[in-house]
């Protein structure tokens, strides 16, 4: 396994594309309602991103047609965008996407609520969303990679859910899919030693029912076994001396988190 440490260029450059991928996911989720198809969805999602001068990295990746990966309810990721896919009032919806700045790769993740939705399907959009702020405590240079995945997967199993497991997060950078590979469910080894300069995608996949995954006949859309709603949340982090940097919020994410912390205290 090579994990690459970026340099001081180089993480300017994963800054500028997480940037910009954050203010994609921000302005695409308030656009997002029942009626859309999942091909309006990819139109204005590779729209937004080339208006940044960025280009969608998930376009023709080993083959995907789309630029964003739009997955419904118990379907857990790498929905293909189709125009007779349509978003209905009480969906969640997942996207999934990232974009290229300057030859480097930003990655990240949300689901959304369409309209009024379960308390079931609040709980685990909220729920994912907090196990990556569980994991992610434990990524500072110095502890063990899997530190991380124990502590998503733990969560997220003390409510019942099946956390997705034939799918893991990934380093990003020059590539879309570095090592290493970042499993959310618990592990019996300690994983590599976390360093400064290290990007990582960190990704809960989490399931309200099984674990268990199938693979749709397009050979792209995973989906639950037991067909129970899903939820993805992402971000690219950057690992540092201290705190984690997580590169894919934007200001006003930011802020909030700030604000959050403030009152925790």
């Amino acid at each position: 396994m090579s994990v690459s440490i970026k340099s001081e260029r180089e993480i300017a450059l994963m800054r500028e594309a997480c940037r910009i991928i954050a203010e994609v996911h921000e302005e695409l989720g308030k656009e997002l309602k029942a009626g859309m198809s999942t091909l309006d969805v990819d139109r204005k999602a590779e729209e937004m991103i080339r208006s940044y001068g960025c280009i969608p990295n998930f376009k023709n990746y080993n083959g995907f047609p789309g630029s964003v990966c739009v997955s419904i309810n118990d379907e857990v990721v790498h929905g293909i965008p189709s125009e007779k896919r349509i978003i209905q009032e009480g969906d969640i919806v997942s996207l999934d996407m990232g974009c290229i700045y300057k030859g480097y790769h930003s990655d990240a993740a949300r689901t959304h609520a369409i309209g009024e939705v379960s308390e079931e399907a609040l709980l685990l959009i909220e729920r994912t969303r907090q196990s990556f702020f569980e994991g992610i405590r434990y990524a500072r240079s110095g502890n063990h990679l899997h530190q991380i995945s124990n502590a998503i997967g733990d969560y997220c199993e003390s409510f019942g859910y099946g956390v997705v497991r034939d799918l893991v997060g990934h380093g990003v950078g020059a590539v879309l899919h570095e090592d290493p590979q970042i499993p959310n469910f618990h592990q019996k080894s300690r994983g590599i030693r976390l360093r400064k300069g290290m990007t990582l995608a960190i990704e809960p996949m989490v399931n309200a029912g099984t674990w268990e995954v199938d693979w749709m006949d397009d050979e792209w859309t995973v989906v639950t076994r037991d067909h129970s709603l899903s939820a993805h949340y992402e971000n690219t982090v950057l690992i540092t001396d201290g705190e984690p940097e997580i590169l894919t919020l934007t200001e006003e994410e930011k802020q909030d988190m700030r604000q959050a912390s403030l009152k925790g205290e």
